[in-house]
């Protein structure tokens, strides 16, 4: 079975698919939903990649812990998934909070991330927005944290998301353990050593030495970005009119854009 343990009692679901002369893919889906995220795109990867796409802890078919679901933790069970794939390096592809997770896997492992994909990540979030992250964590510990969760989803999509997004994602949220959604939005947000918000993010990303593609559906978010950018190999893509989950909604065209940059 696909499997594997990354430490303790802990193991992460993954799939395992393709071959081909470009480099191995490492996919990584956002908070609250599963690898399945990727079925929009896996088989165009996997025609000229090896594509590893897997469950982070507390999602989809791994292992639900009941501490420690923090983007942290979650870059340090990539590692161990890697090892245990035998994997050197990847490019490694996250989306929202796997963005983060990808990040922090770049930023202590760098020998681990070739290249870096980053689809409108879960970093970079302003004081205005930020102010509202206390509330949003009460919610999601208190006695409707479903609710609060599809509540806090609701910004994720707008006019151009298919309605079957919206609904696949709900369920999602529906069949997540409460304290899983409440301790990973801590981590991404407002924890002690978190890097969702500015500046953290801005001193942390800084640190990011590989080639990074980042894909943004605000201009102005994408610019902020594309000034903490230094690897001349680096490029920030903006689909305005699109929604947190661009990449679902776009699919064809995200793979385009994700191979021409790797030809690049």
């Amino acid at each position: 079975m696909p499997y594997a343990n990354v430490g303790g009692d802990v193991s992460l679901f993954y799939t395992d698919d393709g071959a081909g002369d470009g480099p191995p893919l490492l996919l990584v889906h956002g908070w609250g939903a599963d690898s399945h995220q990727w079925s929009w795109h896996l088989d165009a990867l996997a025609a000229r990649h090896r594509v590893v796409a897997l469950d982070l802890r507390g999602h989809g078919y791994s292992s639900v812990p009941e501490a420690d679901n923090t983007p942290r933790r979650m870059a340090e069970d990539l590692r161990e998934l890697l090892d245990h794939l035998r994997i050197p390096a990847v490019v490694a592809v996250g989306h929202s909070m796997g963005a983060q997770v990808v990040s922090i896997l770049a930023v202590e492992y760098p020998d681990r991330v070739a290249r870096l994909v980053a689809v409108e990540p879960g970093y970079g979030v302003i004081a205005q927005i930020a102010r509202g992250f206390p509330r949003m964590v009460a919610g999601l510990r208190g006695e409707h944290p479903h609710a609060a969760a599809v509540q806090i989803d609701e910004w994720c999509t707008n006019a151009a998301t298919p309605a079957v997004i919206r609904r696949w994602h709900k369920r999602r949220l529906y069949g997540m353990a409460p304290h899983v959604l409440a301790q990973a939005f801590e981590g991404m947000f407002t924890l002690p050593g978190s890097i969702g918000t500015r500046p953290a993010s801005e001193e942390y990303l800084a640190r990011r030495r590989c080639p990074v593609l980042s894909i943004w559906f605000d201009p102005a978010q994408a610019a902020w970005e594309a000034a903490l950018l230094k690897d001349p190999g680096s490029k920030v893509v903006c689909w305005e009119g699109s929604s947190h989950r661009l990449h679902e909604e776009r699919p064809a065209e995200f793979v385009n854009v994700l191979e021409a940059w790797l030809r690049g």
